[in-house]
């Protein structure tokens, strides 16, 4: 369906995640190993915030119904850009048009959002989860897919003071629509928040059977494992990625996050929580 990577840490260009990497997102474009579709070639986009002071700067976006691989200016200013923090996703269209408002991360106020997977069924209830969004962020909705009406329900329900709990009311809003329609299983997939501080990655679907999700591991350890790879060097001591799949292949590197689990990247590294169990 799509494939995404959110980065945290020292500041770094983009392009050495997005192009530089043997499995680079650029890469999972053209082809994508562990994804529902090989190829996520519907548009793309970039978000990151442009100082080490991220929360109180708030993020850019660039988006683009291009292919991420034959987008000259993503290659521009991805090595252009520094930054301590990014979302960067790759879209394959499940049903909404290709247009530039359709491409994620989708932003509000200091917060980005992105998804991989779908809400099975969404035209048939989407009518019910609009007239949930609060009004007053009802105009903010600019495209048609179900990852931004997610979005924001999530934040009509809270997110900026408590982004677990808003995610979780906004999905379990998302089921009990979705399960009134004659849908069995309405929530597939990954999601990403930021506030430009910590980053929420969520693995959860209806079905238990979720999109694949990683996170790398702490860079000292992976010095110590890997001492001859150089390119471990270009990375601080806090960097750290989530990701649709890993990067590379060197075993150890990145780590799966387990289903119905939300994995939390703060400045002093990760914790894991259940999420929506069962």
């Amino acid at each position: 369906m799509c494939r995404w990577l959110a980065y945290s840490g020292e500041a770094l260009q983009p392009s050495s995640l997005i192009l530089d990497t043997k499995h680079s997102v650029v890469a999972m474009s053209l082809n994508s190993p562990l994804g529902a579709e090989t190829v996520n070639g519907d548009g793309f986009g970039l978000g990151w915030y442009s100082t080490d002071a991220a929360a109180a700067d708030g993020p850019a976006v660039y988006r683009s119904t291009e292919p991420a691989w034959n987008d000259q200016n993503l290659r521009e200013i991805s090595r252009a850009v520094r930054t301590p923090l990014f979302f960067t996703h790759v879209r394959a269209a499940a049903a909404p048009p290709i247009q530039q408002t359709n491409c994620h991360p989708f932003r509000h106020e200091n917060w980005l959002f992105m998804h991989n997977g779908a809400i099975h069924g969404f035209e048939s209830f989407k009518r019910e989860l609009v007239l949930d969004v609060d009004p007053s962020l009802y105009p903010s909705i600019q495209g048609t897919t179900d990852t931004e009406v997610l979005f924001h329900l999530a934040l009509t329900y809270g997110l900026m003071d408590d982004p677990v709990a808003a995610v979780g009311a906004a999905i379990r809003r998302v089921e009990k629509a979705g399960q009134a329609a004659g849908e069995q299983f309405p929530m597939q997939g990954t999601l990403a928040v930021t506030d430009g501080v910590t980053v929420w990655a969520f693995r959860y679907s209806t079905q238990g059977r979720s999109r694949s999700l990683f996170h790398s591991a702490d860079i000292p350890t992976l010095r110590e494992m890997y001492p001859d790879v150089a390119r471990l060097n270009d990375f601080g001591d806090h960097a750290r990625v989530v990701v649709s799949e890993p990067l590379n292949d060197l075993p150890g590197v990145f780590l799966e996050v387990p289903e119905s689990t939300v994995a939390v990247v703060e400045p002093d590294g990760y914790r894991h929580a259940e999420f929506l169990p069962a």
